[in-house]
C-alpha cells in the first residue's frame, strides 16, 4: 500500500515562494516514496484543487502557507501540518520525516 501525501501551498503573492514550496515538497515526497497532490493558491488563483477524496485518502497533510486556505473548512475534520513556506524550501525532506514521527 503507498503512502499519500497531499498539500496547500499558499501566499498572498502566489508566485516564486508557493511555486517553490510545492516543487521541494512534491520532491521530497516522491524521494520518500509518497504519491503527492499539491494545491497551490496565490495571485493566479487556485491550481490543482484537493478533492474530498484526495484529502480523505492522505497519509499526511501538509498547509504550507503564509495566509488562510481558500476553503479552509475542507480540512476540519483531519490533522494538519502548518509550516512555514521558507521552511519547506529550505528543508522539505527533513520536514516530512519529523511529522512522520509525529504520527
Amino acid at each position: 500500500m503507498s503512502k499519500k501525501l497531499v498539500a496547500v501551498c499558499a501566499c498572498p503573492m502566489g508566485l516564486a515562494h508557493t511555486f517553490m514550496a510545492a516543487q521541494a515538497l512534491e520532491d521530497a515526497a516522491k524521494e520518500l516514496g509518497y504519491e503527492v497532490k499539491i494545491e497551490t493558491q496565490g495571485a493566479d488563483g487556485l491550481q490543482n484543487e484537493l478533492t474530498d477524496q484526495d484529502i480523505a485518502d492522505a497519509d499526511i497533510i501538509v498547509h504550507a502557507i503564509a495566509v488562510t486556505p481558500i476553503n479552509n473548512e475542507r480540512f476540519d475534520a483531519y490533522e494538519i501540518f502548518e509550516v512555514e513556506l521558507q521552511d519547506v524550501i529550505k528543508n522539505a525532506k527533513g520536514i516530512i520525516k519529523e511529522i512522520e514521527g509525529m504520527i
